[in-house]
């Protein structure tokens, strides 16, 4: 069980253990199941990030909200290339799958939510809006009948109601470019991701390609080696052939004299 600083100000250790492989992991998904939950639970940051940290102690890691909230910065920043100026390096984190996991799930669960929302958001303000104009003709009306309506022109009455229609037309018009600024910017964030997806397959085609080519030349490198010790073993063999063959003439030089002083010996006694 990884332990975790905890405890008072005065007396918590500021040292911080690392994060190992598994925990990163374990802390990801956390954060993609309390995501979904705070969806709809409408949480603070604060409340989110506790809840992290009390999945991690339920999965045998012990870490604070703070912890959490300072590690899980750090995966978005490596995620987004932020660290380096290398503009791969968000697809060079080891997490990149598990994170772009959860990022895609948060657009599509952003965007159904806001395609259930946005109509009958539009709506209501479509029907509460005539109700204020309503609520402040009732109210002209009333005025008016303290009043004496003779002494009102015709035209001031005109006008109103040409004001009235004119905010009643404008309204809809201001939704509607509300709705399309929105789906706007879900298209971009949808084409980004597309385009992140589209450069880690890149990536990994060329990591391929590089590998294929690394092996080859490894091949080509221990089939060269291999040569080489052939021939030097046929060099040494040759070698000692030679060696052998000088051994063999050498003794039966020796041989030969040896034979011949013995038989000159043997003259000279008899």
């Amino acid at each position: 069980m990884m332990e975790a600083g905890g405890g008072g100000a005065g007396g918590r250790d500021e040292r911080v253990p690392p994060w190992g492989a598994q925990e990163t992991r374990e802390l990801i998904v956390a954060r993609g199941e309390v995501e979904r939950e705070a969806n709809a639970a409408r949480r603070s940051a604060k409340s989110m990030w506790e809840a992290v940290a009390a999945r991690l102690r339920e999965r045998g890691y012990r870490r604070t909200a703070d912890q959490c909230k300072c590690k899980w910065k750090n995966l978005v920043n490596r995620y987004k290339g932020k660290e380096t100026s290398d503009p791969e390096n968000g697809r060079q984190c080891p997490f990149f799958p598990e994170l772009h996991a959860v990022f895609t799930e948060r657009a599509r669960n952003m965007q159904r939510q806001l395609l259930e929302s946005e109509p009958g958001a539009s709506v209501k303000r479509k029907l509460k809006r005539p109700s204020g104009d309503r609520s402040s003709g009732e109210s002209d009306g009333e005025d008016g009948g303290v009043e004496s309506q003779d002494e009102e022109p015709m035209h001031s009455r005109k006008r109103k109601a040409d004001d009235k229609k004119q905010q009643s037309q404008r309204m809809p018009e201001k939704s509607r470019t509300g709705v399309s600024s929105i789906h706007e910017l879900l298209q971009d964030f949808l084409a980004q991701q597309q385009r992140i997806d589209i450069q880690w397959q890149e990536t990994v085609e060329r990591r391929a390609q590089e590998r294929i080519v690394f092996e080859q030349e490894w091949r080509q490198t221990m089939q060269n080696l291999e040569q080489e010790r052939l021939m030097l073993e046929h060099s040494w063999m040759q070698r000692e052939e030679q060696r052998r063959m000088r051994e063999e003439a050498r003794a039966e030089k020796r041989d030969a004299l040896l034979t011949r002083l013995l038989n000159k010996l043997l003259q000279e006694d008899l």
